[in-house]
């Protein structure tokens, strides 16, 4: 089932997808809210109906007439008001790639516990136009990556049971304004400046019935769901990045006991996968100067279009533009 928010009359509408139209959650049955928050907080009441609903739609007993086709609507993230932001770090080819290049070993930590940080939830959107002020162009960056949204709230999660605290899993493109990123890291805090204007999500939120004829085993000694599907990223069209969910070294199952330990995850929380290996320029750019120290580097640009793919999540396409404020902190900088 893939689950849609999009904009009615000013006002977030939740909807079913279903072959390129919309059908509006409480037009379908009088149980159903009109809202992905109100959806998730009552996700094990509102989750029967609503697959008795979606099937009736597939099998062609609701009609189109019921629907309004996508392509008339405004999408936004499927769940337009998340509690929290966190994203971990579980594709080990990223973050060996990412220690070879500032020529220092992968922590053991990595191999032991996984990591996430605190993300911006105020600054996520869906599908569409990415704001981005002057110094974020200063090597701004994509980050193909997946999401899964905590539908029921829960502490101290054991990985065995964790994968019943997920809704659904989407797209993510966590972009990255690398030269502010990189005046953070020497301090040792952070992700701040260089993450938290813009996380883009969407299309949809697919619910994890549809994803099993995709599962795999974990990886020896994990435990959780894993999934066997395909990730690519294409730059105006251009494909530069491809990867599968499947190489993540930590399950979101581990990753949900460890951000439940002593804390409450509520339904509406969003939790990252990190960047899958190539899944961002900072990485690929790297990687190609080990070899050809002329390589020149990319980055996006105003106007790049931007379509992450992940296969049974969708297409999340945003194209980058610049804002018309030019203020800059570069230019603020204390010379000391």
């Amino acid at each position: 089932m893939k689950l849609v928010s999009y904009l009615k009359h000013g006002q977030d509408q939740l909807a079913f997808y279903v072959n390129g139209y919309l059908y509006d959650t409480d037009a379908m049955h009088p149980e159903l809210p009109s809202s992905m928050n109100m959806f998730l907080n009552f996700w094990e009441d509102n989750l029967p109906i609503a697959q008795a609903i979606n099937n009736a739609i597939e099998d062609g007993r609701i009609g189109i007439a019921n629907g309004t086709p996508v392509a008339e609507a405004r999408l936004i993230c499927p769940v337009p008001f998340p509690n929290s932001l966190r994203d971990a770090y579980a594709f080990r080819q990223h973050a060996e790639a990412a220690r070879r290049n500032s020529n220092t070993p992968l922590a053991p930590e990595f191999d032991q516990f996984p990591v996430f940080y605190f993300g911006n939830h105020h600054s996520i959107q869906g599908p569409g136009e990415v704001k981005c002020m002057p110094d974020h162009f200063q090597k701004l960056d994509f980050e193909l990556e997946a999401a899964v949204v905590i539908c029921k709230n829960g502490r101290n999660i054991a990985a065995e049971d964790a994968d019943s605290y997920i809704g659904g899993l989407m797209i993510m493109n966590d972009f990255s304004a690398r030269l502010l990123q990189a005046e953070e890291i020497k301090l040792h805090l952070g992700p701040a400046k260089g993450k938290d204007f813009a996380t883009a999500m969407g299309p949809w939120l697919v619910t994890l019935d549809e994803l099993e004829p995709l599962q795999v085993p974990a990886k020896e000694g994990h435990t959780g769901t894993s999934w066997n599907i395909g990730m690519t990223c294409r730059v105006n069209g251009v494909q530069v990045s491809a990867g599968n969910l499947c190489d993540m070294q930590w399950t979101f199952a581990e990753i949900i006991e460890r951000c439940s330990y002593g804390v409450t995850l509520a339904a509406g929380d969003i939790i990252g996968s990190g960047t899958v290996g190539t899944g961002c320029f900072y990485e690929l750019n790297n990687t190609a100067k080990q070899s050809n120290t002329a390589f020149e580097e990319q980055w996006l640009k105003p106007g790049d279009t931007i379509e992450l793919e992940i296969e049974g999540l969708g297409l999340l396409q945003n194209t980058v533009v610049e804002e018309e404020d030019g203020f800059s902190l570069f230019n603020r900088k204390k010379n000391m």
